[in-house]
């Protein structure tokens, strides 16, 4: 694999850990992240793509960007990366259930596996695992954590603001 560069930047959900490759944005993490990324021969510093997506979610944490235009290089299988690729097919301020995702993959009696590959999706935010969520509408499990779920859902418009940044991530 191409050398791993990465950056740290601010977000109104915290401080989130972006990746690439020559190839493509390799990872997103937020500041807990279920599902870490190894990091071996990851360098920290510049690479074009990281300018990029930096200034894309930018762009999309201040509502004015509804879909990302990256080159993209999550390393997975190739059933999870089917998953993560039909995330990106669930409009921006909309929501899918995992069923709804799992028939999206022609696979609708698999929706455990494929609940199991949202939850290990490496680039959240860009494919929006965040806009999968139970079929009776509750907030299911998030990587970056339900606050973090919220959050993102009611920036676009899938639930009613309830909250403000500071409500769900207080400073210590």
């Amino acid at each position: 694999m191409n050398t791993v560069h990465y950056r740290r930047i601010g977000s109104p959900i915290g401080v989130l850990t972006i990746a690439a490759t020559d190839a493509g944005l390799h990872a997103i993490e937020f500041p807990s992240n279920r599902h870490p990324q190894k990091r071996a021969g990851w360098r920290e510093g510049d690479h074009p793509l990281l300018d990029l997506a930096q200034a894309q979610l930018q762009e999309y944490f201040a509502g004015e960007r509804e879909a990302f235009e990256l080159p993209l290089a999550p390393q997975g299988t190739p059933f999870q990366r089917e998953v993560w690729f039909a995330l990106a097919t669930i409009p921006y301020g909309e929501t899918s259930s995992y069923a709804q995702l799992a028939a999206r993959v022609d696979r609708p009696t698999a929706t455990r596996a494929v609940g199991a590959a949202n939850g290990r999706n490496p680039l959240p935010i860009v494919l929006p695992c965040h806009r999968v969520i139970g079929a009776d509408g509750s907030l299911t499990g998030f990587g970056g954590g339900l606050p973090t779920k919220r959050f993102l859902l009611e920036l676009e418009g899938a639930l009613p603001h309830a909250t403000t940044p500071e409500d769900l991530f207080p400073m210590p």
